[in-house]
């Protein structure tokens, strides 16, 4: 054990010494790589800097020799017959000194000596001209100031003018001189710059073919028979995703790979085994499924018996329902047409009627929801007026809206609007989304009901308005059958029919039917609900045709 426990270590210790090796060799031909550029780029930052200073100082000795000519005119103009500004001539002078002061700070800064590119011996040079030019401009300076003494205007002429040729031969030479060492300076800074840059170059090349022939030797000793076996791995890894579960990979050394090696051999037997118990395991899974989808089907065939029984119950009760109710209704007539019946009982009897009434568009509603599922129903469009019908509907909900203590309306309209609806189905809808405002919307003090013409388009919009807490987020889910809004305020009775009543009619007058929650200022800092609004739209004739 411990001498497999020391093969072992050395076989893991020897591949991390070729890693090692390689991370190594990597960081020292980085290290390496380093030094040379910082090298080059230190060299180069060097030769540019002197070529710069060099083309900076021959600037300032062109400034120079422009200000001695500005010199000469000055002088010029203090001698002559009409004098000028009599600064002009110390301004010139000014100027003068300024650009030589200029000119011996350039050649200061770039003596080697304080870390620049020229040495002594080259300053010494540059400084010579640069004296000259001082003597030359002091000379004519004492010249001219003996010139304007003369009271002879053609001798002054004669004067002035031998003056500034000797200042001419004065300054020429020296002007000369410092162009001219400032120009071999700059073409000494640019051969430079070449030499170093083929240098460079050179070995550029020299260090690419090095890191090549190294790479190539590390990849031959080390990456490549690392790829060798993971590439082995990986198909042997392949095999075992095919189902090949008994794949076996041989074992060639003790490091980290040959470990990898093991363990997947290890994990392949441990699959081969599991496999045999997840077949068995899923031949008894198949036999339960089969038990349960055979009473699965069973309890379809029941529910489906159920549903079916369902809508007999709900389509045989209305029909019953409805028989009576059309008696009631009926005696309730002839009672109130009858002249033997007392005034005492007349309004008993409007009551009696109106809860007949209710009741039995009540058993309408629930017939023609189970009718519905069967496509049992045909709607009888024809052109209506929406005023007629809408306070209809708010006519028979306002006995429940006062004993409720709400606030029902029909909001005025500047005109009536004609829709092309089954009239009785419109006047059922809006009193079930009426009665749902009544009922649920819990703290809810007013009701509004309104109509308008749809825009430009043909067609109305119907709204039934409550300042109630609004509808839940999920508002949705309201329109299946028999779903009730308990979300928006107290518990609710009725049948949770009114809502997919109203889609399904509004559906199949080629219309629409969304919820929506009024909000006191949407997305601000206030964004509370107020209030909840059904809009219905509804097609015109003219859609109605198009839709034909």
């Amino acid at each position: 054990m411990r001498q497999t426990m020391r093969e072992d270590g050395a076989g893991m210790g020897s591949l991390r010494l070729r890693f090692g090796l390689l991370v190594g060799s990597a960081a020292a031909l980085v290290v390496l790589a380093a030094i040379g550029l910082y090298a080059a780029l230190h060299t180069a930052e060097r030769t540019l800097d002197a070529t710069l200073d060099a083309q900076v100082r021959l600037e300032l000795i062109a400034e120079l020799s422009g200000r001695l000519t500005e010199f000469g005119l000055a002088a010029i103009e203090a001698v002559g017959d009409n004098p000028g500004r009599p600064e002009r001539l110390a301004n010139a002078r000014n100027e003068v000194d300024r650009a030589l002061v200029a000119v011996d700070d350039g050649l200061s800064r770039a003596v080697a000596g304080s870390g620049g590119v020229l040495d002594r011996t080259q300053y010494t040079a540059r400084a010579r001209p640069l004296a000259r030019l001082r003597a030359a401009r002091a000379t004519l300076d004492r010249q001219v100031a003996q010139i304007q003494r003369e009271p002879d205007p053609a001798r002054r002429a004669d004067a002035i003018r031998g003056a500034l040729n000797a200042f001419g031969a004065m300054t020429g030479q020296p002007l000369t001189f410092l162009v001219e060492a400032e120009r071999r300076a700059v073409e000494a800074s640019s051969a430079e710059v070449r030499t170093l840059a083929g240098r460079m170059r050179g070995v550029a090349l020299a260090a690419a073919g090095l890191i090549v022939i190294l790479l190539l030797l590390l990849h031959q000793s080390l990456t490549r028979p690392i790829l060798r076996r993971l590439e082995a791995i990986r198909a042997g890894a392949a095999a075992i995703g095919r189902g090949e579960l008994d794949t076996r990979l041989p074992v060639a050394s003790r490091d980290e790979l040959g470990l990898l090696v093991a363990s997947f051999n290890r994990m392949a037997a441990r699959l081969k085994r599991r496999e045999a118990r997840v077949a068995a395991d899923r031949a008894a899974l198949e036999e339960i499924v089969a038990r349960a989808t055979a009473d699965l089907r069973g309890a379809n065939a029941r529910l489906e018996e159920i549903d079916r029984s369902r809508r007999r119950f709900f389509a045989d009760v209305s029909h019953e329902l409805r028989t009576p109710l059309t008696v009631i209704l009926g005696e309730c007539d002839l009672a109130a047409r009858s002249p033997d019946t007392p005034d005492a009982f007349r309004p008993v009897i409007a009551t009696i009627r109106n809860r007949a009434l209710r009741l039995h568009r009540r058993v309408g509603d629930m017939l023609r929801v189970a009718r519905s599922e069967s496509g049992q129903i045909e709607l009888e469009r024809r052109p209506v007026g929406l005023a007629t019908i809408l306070a209809e509907a708010v006519e028979s909900c306002a006995p429940e809206a006062r004993r409720r203590r709400i606030d029902l309306a029909l909001a005025p309209s500047p005109a009536d609007v004609e829709v092309v609806a089954d009239a009785e189905w419109l006047r059922q809808i809006v009193e079930g989304l009426i009665d749902n405002a009544l009922r649920h919307a819990a703290g809810a003090t007013r009701v509004r009901v309104g109509f308008s013409a749809r825009g430009e388009a043909d067609g109305a919009v119907v709204t039934v308005t409550d300042d109630g807490p609004g509808f839940p987020p999920a508002a949705e889910a309201l329109f299946e059958r028999f779903r009730r809004g308990e979300a928006r305020g107290a518990v609710s009775a009725g049948f949770g029919i009114g809502l997919a009543l109203a889609r399904w009619v509004v559906e199949r007058h080629d219309g629409e039917i969304r919820l929506e929650t009024i909000r006191s200022q949407a997305g601000g800092p206030d964004d509370r609900a107020t209030g909840a609004r059904v809009v219905l739209e509804l097609p015109g004739e003219t859609m109605r045709e198009d839709a034909a």
